[in-house]
């Protein structure tokens, strides 16, 4: 459940709203098909674009939570002759009225696919990067060894987990997890990523496993790894540091950032 799906659901408690959903798309367009946004009658949740698109959609959606007929087709909309926006494609509006009635199992069928992430490390770095993550295509398995690190109001998307010693949650990774490592202590990170790449060893199941820091810390870490036995063929599977290149800024937003577009140039949608 992604964070603006669980906001319709709780929304639908008390009032009435209109789905509008990007049903099939021609040529260029703003949003892909199966983007959603939901009107109230004085809010909006999510979005399918932005632009005179969204802003008749929005419209209309408002006269049928006023009682007019709701259609039972989608709504074919040429972006260039109706609306003259530059796209030039063309959108299929389907439009839905939605009750308290609707709300159990909605969020689970609005949810877009996502992308499992497993992040050691709950310290400002961290709790940047989980922010980040909340609004984007991931799900979030954050792990750390501390007591009360997490904050309490994380997202539906984010799932946290005290566990220690830490590693040990190296184990419950779900398979096909980008791993981002950044605990508090160099001594826990180096212990997180020789379960990690002896995990990827025998099950080839993690993608991606970040570790960050510089590359002096990375050299000492392989110095370290290759007395217990890992080879140039484990450390491949090591991003590090973190992050796409060209972005030098060390503050914990501007790292969280630069993961965040690492991870969906590897794992968004294409």
């Amino acid at each position: 459940m992604n964070l603006a799906s669980f906001k319709l659901e709780q929304a639908l408690s008390h009032k009435p709203s209109v789905l509008v959903r990007v049903v099939q798309t021609q040529g260029s367009a703003p949003r892909e098909t199966g983007t959603w946004m939901a009107v109230l009658p004085t809010s909006v949740i999510g979005s399918i674009g932005g632009g005179h698109l969204e802003f008749d959609a929005i419209a209309r959606a408002r006269t049928l939570l006023a009682g007019a007929a709701v259609p039972t087709e989608p709504q074919r909309v040429a972006l260039g002759p109706s609306l003259g926006q530059c796209c030039g494609g063309v959108v299929f509006l389907r439009y839905e009225l939605l009750g308290p009635q609707d709300a159990t199992g909605l969020a689970q069928r609005l949810q877009a696919p996502t992308s499992p992430v497993a992040l050691f490390g709950g310290g400002h770095v961290g709790q940047a990067i989980a922010r980040q993550l909340a609004h984007l295509p991931f799900t979030l398995h954050w792990i750390d060894s501390r007591d009360e690190i997490f904050p309490t109001d994380t997202p539906p998307n984010i799932r946290c987990e005290h566990s220690y010693p830490v590693q040990a949650a190296v184990a419950d990774i779900a398979p096909g997890s980008a791993v981002l490592i950044m605990s508090f202590s160099h001594a826990e990170d180096l212990e997180i990523l020789a379960l990690c790449l002896r995990r990827a060893r025998e099950q080839d199941d993690l993608p991606y496993i970040g570790l960050i820091g510089s590359k002096s810390k990375w050299a000492t870490f392989r110095h370290r790894l290759e007395a217990r036995g890992f080879a140039e063929e484990d450390f491949a599977r090591v991003t590090s540091p973190i992050g796409v290149p060209g972005i030098a800024g060390k503050q914990p937003e501007v790292i969280a950032v630069a993961v965040a577009a690492q991870l969906l140039q590897r794992f968004g949608p294409a």
